[in-house]
């Protein structure tokens, strides 16, 4: 009797120290379980990460535009010279097109002794990065786009917006004459980051904008409807200033098709206000 008690016990005994041995080990084996998988969810994130960078630094150093041929361009009258990729510059239909005429060549070079330098270097710009100094920034605080330099508060008044252009002899907005070269390249994205770009100036003297728009007529085809559009846009906007003007009256009287199409928006205008349909 004592035997049998004895050896229930000691089974007892044994079967609890089984199974509590059985059960640390089996939570000993499901902690490190999920803590391996982190490590390894861990390690394969990296691996990806470091995979991707290496692609991407593959990719670019095959890049069509880093193993081109390196063409020299010779620009304005100063003529000033740049260098830039031959499959950079094809992006644009005009400078592909002399590009073209020059692979037979020994020495690739382009001569443009009528375009400015200052816009060309702009042009240039575009094409690498996609903008052009100076950059357009989103005001997170306002909710609203400004241009790096320019339209911020801090910095108002850094930014030269307008350009001296020696084929003409007159002070032109910097935006009007990129916009203008955009349009005779074939870049029809730069004319509309341009033109972004221009709407955001602001403090522009009335003899700038008068001669910058008869150098908009001068340099767009006749159905250009967005830049013409603005400088109507904007005289209308600002016609008690340009009523005072001594140089909108010197304009006037020398004419153009401009002072036409601002008559004509004029009474478009006018005709909106009062509810009337124009014939116009």
């Amino acid at each position: 009797m004592f035997s049998s008690s004895r050896t229930q016990r000691t089974n007892d005994s044994f079967s609890k120290h089984r199974a509590s041995k059985s059960k640390k080990q089996r939570t000993s084996f499901r902690a490190p379980s999920s803590s391996s998988n982190r490590r390894y969810e861990e390690a394969a994130a990296e691996q990806l990460q470091h995979a991707q960078q290496q692609q991407q630094a593959a990719a670019a150093q095959v890049s069509p535009s880093l193993v081109s041929a390196i063409v020299t361009l010779c620009i304005g009258r100063e003529q000033r010279l740049f260098a830039a990729h031959e499959d950079v510059l094809s992006h644009s239909p005009y400078l592909a097109a002399l590009c073209r005429s020059q692979f037979f060549e020994t020495t690739r070079r382009i001569d443009l002794p009528d375009d400015e330098p200052e816009i060309f270097s702009s042009v240039l710009e575009y094409l690498y990065k996609g903008d052009y100094y100076p950059r357009l920034e989103y005001d997170k605080r306002r909710h609203s786009w400004q241009l790096e330099d320019g339209t911020s508060e801090v910095r108002q008044g850094t930014v030269e917006s307008t350009l001296f252009v020696n084929g003409v002899g007159v002070v032109v907005l910097k935006d009007t004459v990129i916009y203008c070269t955009a349009e005779k390249y074939g870049l029809p994205e730069l004319q509309r980051l341009a033109l972004r770009k221009q709407g955001l100036q602001s403090g522009i003297q009335c003899s700038t904008i008068l001669t910058s728009a008869r150098y908009a007529y001068a340099h767009t085809p006749d159905d250009d409807s967005k830049l013409r559009a603005h400088y109507l846009a904007l005289i209308i906007r600002s016609r008690h200033t340009f009523k005072r003007s001594g140089t909108m009256q010197v304009e006037m009287e020398a004419g153009g098709k401009l002072f036409f199409d601002l008559f004509v928006a004029m009474v478009n205008h006018m005709d909106d206000l009062a509810g009337v349909k124009s014939p116009y």
